[in-house]
């Protein structure tokens, strides 16, 4: 009175094969954390960092001294555009686009140091380490 259930069957897809990686000069050099590679290494984050720096530069000039300027000319906070303060002008509404450009400015300049140094290292030979 009590069936069996058929038994399971374990349903997967196709094997998976990993992707043979050609790993060029440059790349097994950064592996092997040898000399050359930790040139290469040292140069990218140099440029990230100097990018960095540049963006959160930026940033500071003009948001981080708005508060300086309003201390400095008490009569910018009377300012009105409108039935709005130009504080809130300044900080709650030019603020956010100022923020979205250096973003994409930052992300934009870090990708394309990473493809340079992608194309550094991948034209890298073993007998140019000379």
């Amino acid at each position: 009175m009590t069936e069996q259930p058929p038994p399971r069957i374990r349903v997967t897809g196709p094997p998976r094969r990993r992707a043979d990686v050609v790993r060029s000069a440059g790349t097994r050099e950064i592996d092997a954390q040898t000399a050359l590679g930790e040139v290469f290494m040292r140069s990218l984050l140099r440029e990230q960092l100097m990018l960095a720096m540049r963006v959160l530069t930026a940033l500071a000039l003009t948001v981080g001294l708005l508060p300086v300027l309003f201390h400095l000319f008490p009569g910018l906070g009377d300012v009105h555009l409108g039935p709005v303060p130009l504080a809130w002008v300044l900080l709650g509404v030019l603020t956010y686009p100022w923020l979205v450009l250096l973003g994409w400015f930052y992300v934009r300049r870090a990708e394309a140091h990473e493809r340079d140094f992608a194309d550094l290292v991948g034209t890298v030979l073993p007998e140019d380490r000379g």
